[in-house]
């Protein structure tokens, strides 16, 4: 299981000690994951952005993506509308969905959808990684039906997530 504490908008990873015999590699590349609550709108987030302050790469804790996982969540959302879901369990939402890991050299920023499953792994290099995920408020409530069409990227990805569904 991933623990993380977060002092403001700087999350610190806590892995719990791997029992004895176990390797990274017997580890599976679920993302467990608990999300306290949410609604189709992202109320209160326009984005998930991720800052890197030192270099990342796959050896020093780069936060782990499920690409494409934002259309999953949209239509786990969906049904509950703008009052939303609270106590979302998310370990096998999106599983199947490639993973990705968010690294790269300090100053690198990576701009997400809000929705989309990332959780933080143990870290296995020899340089301390600093990273940032700070909040960004939306401008305006995310829209998802609009008179005019004109639909920001995030509500555009909801919309066609929902259609595919």
């Amino acid at each position: 299981m991933d623990l993380a504490v977060s002092r403001s908008a700087f999350p610190i990873p806590m892995i719990p000690e791997m029992p004895v015999g176990m390797s990274t590699s017997a580890i599976p590349a679920r993302i467990p994951i608990r999300m306290s609550s949410g609604n189709i709108t992202s109320r209160g987030r326009a984005l998930l952005m991720l800052f890197l302050f030192s270099d990342v790469g796959e050896e020093d804790a780069p936060t782990r993506i499920r690409v494409g996982s934002h259309k999953d969540i949209a239509r786990l959302l969906a049904p509950a509308g703008e009052a939303g879901m609270a106590h979302l369990w998310l370990e096998h939402v999106g599983e199947d969905r490639p993973l990705a890991l968010a690294t790269g050299p300090a100053g690198t920023v990576y701009l997400c959808h809000p929705f989309l499953i990332h959780a933080a792994q143990m870290h296995r290099g020899k340089e301390p990684r600093f990273m940032a995920q700070p909040g960004l408020a939306p401008s305006e409530p995310l829209r998802l039906e609009r008179q005019d069409g004109a639909y920001s990227p995030v509500e555009i990805a909801i919309r066609r997530a929902l259609q595919e569904g």
